[in-house]
């Protein structure tokens, strides 16, 4: 990747993520109905039901660790390995389906998100950006949703994801976000790795965890 971004188009079958962005629909509305019976709570944002809780987007259903999304994770660890052109171990998968006013503050990502995807499953279309300078256009962090931002920050680059194309790109090194979302859904599924031959290999295969699939309890975001 000679860049530190690049977009993959066609990178799953449009039938692979429309089954994925309705597998993840039914699993926001079934564990809103659960909730809402009191028969699980959400407590967590590493729930193994998903969450509303996670703080770079509230009130907005996500989830750790999801099996299909885990499983999509490691179907597209050989096409970035070659995209990257690094040994890549995988970290974790997240999903999330956003909602109309919803943001992607900019930002940079935390250690185990060193290689990263996001890749669009279904809904409406909506633009993410992303800096490939690597400058640092935050000046202050306020809260996860919430940044000061330098006078004047770089515009950076626009991308317009379909359902099925990816956005790879070096999440640790350049600032991604996204504007106030005007549609009504958008969801997404991210995916983690960090360089095999890295320094930090040990303690980010899988993020932690014993194995793909089990939550995590040391973070609560993407």
């Amino acid at each position: 990747m000679k860049k530190k971004y690049e977009v993959v188009r066609g990178a799953i079958s449009y039938e692979l993520a429309n089954f994925i962005f309705n597998y993840f629909l039914m699993q926001r509305d079934a564990t809103a109905h659960l909730m809402d019976q009191k028969i699980i709570k959400d407590i967590e944002a590493e729930s193994l039901w998903g969450t509303w809780k996670d703080s770079q987007a509230p009130n907005t259903f996500s989830k750790y660790g999801d099996w299909a999304i885990e499983t999509l994770l490691m179907k597209l660890l050989p096409v970035m390995c070659k995209i990257t052109g690094l040994p890549l171990i995988p970290s974790y998968g997240y999903g999330r389906i956003y909602k109309k006013g919803d943001k992607l503050v900019r930002h940079k990502d935390r250690i185990s998100c060193e290689i990263s995807y996001t890749l669009h499953l279904g809904g409406d279309p909506w633009k993410i950006f992303v800096d490939p300078s690597g400058k640092t256009s935050v000046i202050k962090y306020i809260s996860d949703n919430k940044v000061v931002l330098k006078k004047n920050p770089r515009k950076g680059v626009a991308v317009l994801l379909k359902p099925g194309d990816m956005l790879v790109y070096r999440g640790r090194e350049i600032e991604h976000w996204r504007k106030s979302f005007k549609g009504n859904i958008h969801a997404q599924a991210f995916g983690h790795y960090n360089n095999e031959a890295g320094p930090h290999k040990r303690d980010n295969l899988f993020d932690g965890r014993p194995l793909m699939g089990v939550p995590n309890r040391r973070y609560s975001k993407k």
